[in-house]
């Protein structure tokens, strides 16, 4: 049986009225340790809300894949159903945050990493190096972010659209699609 029109309205409408949890993770040893200002979870904090997200939390940790973990879980926990991380992405030593989402996963959605390259390729083309990825964590959306803030912020814009869907599937809403 297929949906009609009125019915992917329907549903479309819930997806987009809903008021989305988030939680935004600064993934940086030098934030962390107070070597610098976080900008990056400011930026997202300040673009989630233009939208009309309510964020209700934030956090700062160290590049380590269990801090992490553990904060993606404590925000999932919490009710995040959008759980934005900023950081940890590129190819340097440290950056584990991909390694980090990917063992605690129950599915990736690789679109989410692909548009995000592909739209940042135009801006620069070293956006190949990044890692940005999205996963569902427990009944959270997780996207990884690039670190600097306008590519954050940026990436942030060219997976928007797929965002309020992606929470009400990740969080077990029944849906026509």
């Amino acid at each position: 049986m297929t949906a009609t029109a009125k019915d992917r309205g329907a549903h479309s409408d819930i997806a987009t009225s809903m008021q989305i949890q988030v939680g935004i993770i600064t993934i940086s040893d030098r934030a962390s340790a107070g070597d610098y200002d976080d900008l990056g979870g400011p930026a997202l904090k300040q673009v989630a809300q233009k939208i009309g997200w309510h964020v209700l939390g934030e956090a700062i940790v160290p590049d380590e894949i269990a801090r992490i973990q553990e904060t993606i879980r404590s925000f999932a926990i919490q009710g995040c159903g959008l759980i934005l991380t900023t950081g940890g992405t590129g190819i340097g030593p440290r950056d584990v945050t991909p390694e980090a989402i990917r063992a605690m996963m129950r599915v990736e959605l690789p679109g989410f990493g692909e548009v995000m390259r592909a739209e940042s390729m135009k801006i620069t083309p070293n956006a190949i190096l990044s890692r940005n990825l999205a996963a569902v964590v427990d009944q959270a959306l997780v996207i990884a972010l690039p670190g600097k803030p306008s590519g954050a912020v940026e990436c942030l814009s060219f997976v928007q659209g797929a965002i309020p869907h992606g929470v009400v599937v990740s969080q077990g809403t029944p849906t026509s699609c």
